[in-house]
């Protein structure tokens, strides 16, 4: 059992932020649950049972990075040698110890380095090696990034690590695999691996590359400029060797006769979590997190109760962090959070909404705003897309999420911020199109 009391190790903290009060007959209870992981000493000692990180010892993690190889990356020629440069950058960035592979991807995945089915580990002689490998990445084939996860996924798994990750890089439209064989793909490899997934030019799927992110519980987003990959694969790269604790999973509690109705993650990116969740014993259920580093992410937890009479109170959820086993034990990270109902005729008190959750209700609007009008955009839709992209204006102008309202001002020309007028530019840039939907998801935090 890993013990995390230790100084290296990261601490969990759980806060709730909630109005409590419900009105007579009321049965929704709204919180925000802020986790953050602190304190985890030397970036990058992973932890996870059954992993016990002693000083000294190499850091316990993988990563795959797989590059499409596919013709349209000689379109033009920078997107390869960007390509190239970027992986280089982000094998510079592996630290010692840290088990690492190159996957070369197109309609069939190839192992570039090491490239006898294991993973290398990385010192200066290795990291020089792979780099000198990277000249075998050319373009020429097609698109199955299915078979690029699944190698991953196979490569990742032959190493007795704690975090496993990867990097997805892609410049083109999945055509080469069904989109059934895609997301077969990513159910297989969804809980054994993390991957941030980045689409390079503008010839590709946002749904597709955001999907990947999604399942697999990482960042998408989009390098427009092959001249940026570099930098980009190197902060991500920076990400990966500061996580420290795989596979935590938020559990959530409730009492008889109390459900959930829905589990978000709402900052630093709106991603739903309901769906996910696998049972964790009586009345309880677990919700992944993926890895974490040093850092912070809110939650929206949406909790129903049964009908009860003025006066009274309930505990209606208790949250803690787990590392679930796969033998239906878990090692539970010491932190937890209570959600409370009390039913009361004040109201004042029951009717005022806590601005933690205003603010995140406003910025999970936000996204799902900004996906239809965009998508009303494509259909022809004028007037739909702008009253959509109208509304998105208002809520980026009001919660402060001014790197939104920037991407907005691309599509729209806003008249009125406040109100929300706003009229369809007649000409918008392919790149500031996607660049919108790819980043449609980022919340900005609530000043607490």
């Amino acid at each position: 059992m890993a013990n995390f009391s230790k100084s290296n190790v990261p601490q969990f903290s759980v806060e709730v932020y909630q109005n409590e009060y419900l009105p007579e007959g009321g049965r929704e209870v709204n919180a925000i649950v802020t986790v953050t992981s602190t304190g985890g000493g030397t970036v990058g000692s992973a932890v996870t049972a059954p992993h016990l990180y002693t000083p000294g010892q190499s850091p316990d993690a993988a990563v795959a990075i797989m590059v499409d190889c596919s013709g349209s990356m000689d379109y033009p020629p920078t997107k390869m040698r960007g390509a190239r440069d970027a992986t280089a950058a982000a094998i510079d960035a592996l630290r010692d110890g840290v088990h690492f592979a190159v996957i070369g991807g197109t309609h069939v995945a190839k192992e570039v380095y090491p490239g006898n089915g294991e993973l290398a580990v990385a010192d200066p002689q290795t990291r020089e090696q792979a780099k000198q490998s990277l000249r075998k990445l050319s373009a020429g084939g097609g698109t199955a990034i299915g078979t690029w996860l699944k190698l991953a996924d196979r490569l990742l798994s032959s190493a007795d690590v704690a975090i496993r990750h990867g990097i997805v890089l892609t410049d083109g439209r999945n055509e080469h695999e069904s989109p059934e064989d895609l997301k077969a793909a990513l159910d297989a490899c969804a809980g054994r691996y993390t991957a941030d997934a980045r689409g390079v030019g503008t010839d590709w799927e946002v749904k597709e590359v955001t999907s990947i992110a999604s399942a697999l519980l990482g960042t998408a987003d989009i390098v427009a400029d092959p001249a940026g990959l570099s930098a980009d694969f190197t902060q991500m790269m920076e990400t990966a060797m500061g996580k420290e604790v795989a596979d935590v999973a938020l559990r959530l509690w409730t009492p008889v006769g109390t459900s959930i109705k829905f589990v978000k993650q709402v900052a630093p990116t709106v991603e739903p979590l309901t769906d996910r969740r696998t049972e964790a014993g009586p009345r309880a259920g677990d919700y992944p997190t993926g890895s974490w580093g040093d850092e912070s992410r809110d939650y929206h937890v949406c909790v129903e109760v049964p009908e009860a009479g003025l006066g009274q109170e309930m505990l209606a959820a208790r949250v803690s962090l787990v590392i679930p086993h796969g033998d239906g034990t878990a090692q539970t990270l010491g932190a937890q959070g209570l959600v409370r109902a009390v039913w009361t005729d004040d109201m004042t008190a029951s009717t005022s909404i806590n601005p933690q959750v205003a603010h995140y209700t406003g910025q999970a609007e936000l996204a799902q705003v900004i996906q239809q009008g965009l998508d009303a955009r494509k259909a022809g839709d004028a007037d739909g897309a702008t009253a959509k992209l109208g509304r998105a204006v208002q809520l980026a102008s009001a919660s402060g999420n001014a790197d939104t309202a920037k991407l907005l001002a691309k599509v729209v020309d806003v008249v009125d911020a406040a109100a929300g007028t706003v009229r369809l530019k007649a000409k918008v840039a392919e790149a500031d199109e996607m660049t919108l939907e790819t980043r449609s998801t980022k919340t900005v935090r609530v000043k607490k």
